[in-house]
């Protein structure tokens, strides 16, 4: 694969690329370089961990990027997920591992790497620290949208730590790419910015979509400065929303309720959930959108390609119903192996049974 090609796929990873040069430079001077993805063991897992998370992980591993996935289990313990049990935190991480088996991920182009075990040594509580010699509390305090908390709310002195050790897990993992969503842009930009002034290695950093929610475009919630971030941030499909979620583990009757219930307003792409599912997982997962209808409503079409979807859609020519059966039928189609592998495999049953059981907290 030639340099444009793995510059390509890299770009269609990330919805914004800081930069685009560096990271062109970045794969002319190393056909290999590591990116990582850091995900809080937080509850079960819906669309965009289950499904879209391996979607980027595939394309990202296709472009010769070495990926290491990172359990942040003690970030969750501070940010007291799973009411602050740090055990079914890390029962939560086990899960996570099964989740990415079942959605194809090759595990052994991957290293799972906990915070829990990086803890356990000196070295990378230096680097916690010298990164917080090197940004104010009221830095600190602003970056903590990247934990899911908003602006307006109360924090523990605990949770402060929060963008420190996420910066200085950039530094400890010694990464070239910083693959992670939108919503974690503040402690990229803060490593970028604390890289150049101790002279460590910068990192590229290449921000993926977030997906909507169910309900869709929402208003600012005070993740953000920026109005647009803040409302894609407020938008998101979260865990800690089950009214906003698909999970992998839904049934093909849920799957159709959710779908029904989801904000699609006709001949409306922006904020419409349904879109932004078909353009971000099902173009991805297939080859084609077919929708069977009855003749008389035009009988089945099938789309080859998201633009044809976007420009039937928002000419009329498509309802909201119709996209409504096609969408839940090809989600129900590539949930069904993810779901199947918990049903079937018995430890990977009692992990997600766990997970279930539990108390998941904000």
């Amino acid at each position: 694969m030639d340099l444009e090609e793995r510059l390509a796929l890299i770009k269609g990873v990330g919805e914004e690329v800081i930069t685009e040069g560096e990271l062109r430079a970045l794969l002319q001077a190393n056909d290999h370089p590591t990116a990582y993805d850091g995900f809080e063991p937080s509850g079960l897992a819906h669309l965009p961990f289950g499904v879209l998370r391996p979607i980027l992980v595939e394309d990202m591993l296709k472009a010769g990027v070495r990926m290491k996935l990172w359990i942040a289990d003690w970030f969750a313990w501070v940010n007291n997920k799973m009411g602050g049990d740090l055990e079914r935190i890390q029962d939560v991480g086990r899960y996570f591992v099964e989740v990415w088996k079942a959605a194809g991920v090759d595990m052994d182009k991957v290293d799972v790497l906990w915070t829990s075990d990086a803890a356990r040594n000196e070295e990378y509580w230096k680097k916690v620290v010298t990164v917080a010699q090197n940004f104010t509390l009221a830095r600190a305090q602003r970056a903590l949208t990247i934990a899911g908390r908003t602006s307006k709310e109360a924090v523990q002195a605990a949770q402060l730590l929060y963008p420190m050790m996420q910066v200085a897990d950039i530094f400890w993992l010694d990464v070239d790419i910083c693959q992670l969503g939108l919503d974690q842009r503040r402690a990229n930009i803060l490593a970028r910015e604390i890289a150049e002034k101790l002279k460590w290695k910068k990192p590229v950093a290449v921000h993926h979509h977030m997906l909507i929610g169910l309900q869709g475009k929402k208003e600012p919630e005070g993740f953000d400065e920026n109005g647009a971030l803040d409302s894609e941030i407020a938008s998101k499909m979260s865990k800690s929303k089950p009214e906003s979620s698909i999970f992998v583990h839904d049934g093909t009757e849920l799957i159709r309720s959710k779908v029904n219930s989801a904000y699609c307003p006709p001949k409306v792409v922006a904020g419409n959930a349904l879109m932004d599912y078909s353009r971000y997982i099902i173009f991805r997962k297939q080859k084609a959108l077919r929708i069977e209808r009855p003749e008389k409503y035009g009988g089945t079409v099938e789309f080859a390609s998201y633009r044809e979807l976007e420009d039937a859609y928002a000419g009329g020519l498509l309802h909201p119903a119709d996209l409504k059966k096609g969408v839940a039928e090809a989600l129900d189609a590539i949930i069904a192996p993810i779901r199947d592998h918990f049903e079937k495999d018995p430890a990977a049953r009692r992990l997600y049974e766990s997970v279930r059981s539990a108390e998941t907290t904000r």
